[in-house]
């Protein structure tokens, strides 16, 4: 079986119709035998486990509609992990205040707190060392472009 990764984004795109929710990834392994589709979605205000049901059990009746009740795959709807990047600008929204680790596009590395984010970058007011110090300089802007990989740096405070 072989499934259409366009009309696959499609039907996943129609199961999220009156939810506040946004597709970070969505991805079919190669195997032939019983494919996995994995759909990773998040929302503004983050996403719960009722909402990934609700989206897997409406894009499971559409591919079913679409491929046969027979088709044989496994179907994972899921939100991304604490650990996962930041892909998608809307993501950046929720975690105003809190700390974040930046791998940069030239491979500098920044970590500060993002202050704000909007469609075309962040502010972060980065923390540096400097000779077992730690200086915070004042907000700056930064593109999404300039930014490699984002992660929010998890503390257990």
């Amino acid at each position: 079986m072989k499934f259409s990764p366009a009309q696959l984004n499609e039907m996943l795109q129609d199961s999220l119709a009156g939810l506040d929710l946004f597709v970070v990834s969505l991805s079919i392994s190669d195997s032939a035998v019983r494919p996995k589709v994995t759909a990773v979605l998040d929302g503004e205000q983050g996403v719960g486990i009722d909402e990934c049901a609700q989206v897997s059990r409406r894009l499971a009746r559409r591919i079913d509609d679409a491929y046969g009740e027979e088709a044989s795959y496994t179907l994972e709807v899921t939100s991304p992990g604490a650990d996962q990047p930041l892909s998608d600008p809307r993501q950046y929204m929720r975690h105003a205040g809190r700390s974040l680790s930046l791998k940069m596009a030239d491979g500098t590395e920044k970590t500060g707190t993002l202050e704000a984010s909007d469609a075309t970058g962040i502010q972060l007011t980065e923390v540096i060392k400097e000779k077992n110090k730690k200086k915070t300089l004042p907000a700056a802007f930064i593109p999404y472009a300039d930014i490699k990989e984002a992660k929010v740096v998890i503390s257990f405070k």
